[in-house]
């Protein structure tokens, strides 16, 4: 599995990095983590508004900070 995180580093967009840690480690699920920072690449992968996360290509969350639990879900 390969999550995402679209943020351009603002605060918001860190704490949606560390969150998204946090339930992975909970959760003991292994995967890639890839951090997206660049706005070239963020608008080319569609995003509209940071922070945002996808799950192998899918975006389940934009624009708002998600919950450790809300991650898991997604999990």
């Amino acid at each position: 599995m390969k999550v995402t995180i679209y943020g351009i580093g603002c605060p918001r967009c860190e704490k949606t990095a560390e969150v998204v840690k946090q339930a992975l480690a909970e959760a003991n699920i292994p995967c890639e983590l890839e951090k997206v920072t660049d706005y070239a690449e963020i608008a080319k992968a569609g995003i509209m508004a940071t922070p945002s996360v996808a799950l192998d290509g899918k975006v389940v969350s934009s624009g708002k900070l998600p919950t450790v639990e809300e991650i898991k879900g997604w999990l």
